[in-house]
């Protein structure tokens, strides 16, 4: 299992959009990366957190962010989550858990005493020459594009 830290060069994403596009992490050079990874489509929590990045999203952009989204569902599924509540930002679908397992995020969960494998809400912050800036674990989803406003403050 990957630990990163800050100040580690941010490992490579090669990656599926929702519409089946490749992105690539290095296509966002010269741009500060907003990277967060959350565990379900359309669940409550992650619903919050991706809507707060898309009543931020403008302003975000005009700071010299990029906003990714990575979770392990489909591209089908994060299609519909993108048209249910009108986000406008790239979700990469990372169905072999190859992302989360390269930036240490697929982490043994405990829910009800049952123990299952599944993703850490985490928020990477990388820079513009792909150095991880800042790692949130503890993501505030009401208030998630403040909490990185925050760090830049």
């Amino acid at each position: 299992m990957t630990t990163l830290e800050v100040g580690n060069k941010a490992p490579e994403i090669i990656a599926k959009n929702q519409t089946g596009n490749t992105i690539k992490l290095s296509d966002f050079k010269g741009k500060k990366v907003i990277l967060y990874f959350y565990p379900k489509d359309n669940t409550p929590g992650c619903t919050t957190e991706a809507c707060n990045f898309r009543d931020n999203y403008q302003s975000l952009v005009s700071e010299g962010f990029e906003v990714l989204g990575v979770s392990i569902d489909s591209e089908q599924s994060h299609q519909k989550f993108i048209t249910k509540f009108d986000l406008p930002f790239n979700l990469l679908a990372d169905e072999e858990q190859q992302i989360v397992n390269d930036y240490g995020v697929w982490v043994e969960k405990n829910m009800y005493g049952k123990k299952y494998m599944g993703t850490a809400r985490t928020t990477f912050v990388i820079n513009e020459e792909g150095v991880i800036d800042h790692i949130i674990k503890k993501v505030d989803n009401k208030n998630a594009s403040q909490q990185i406003r925050d760090l830049y403050v």
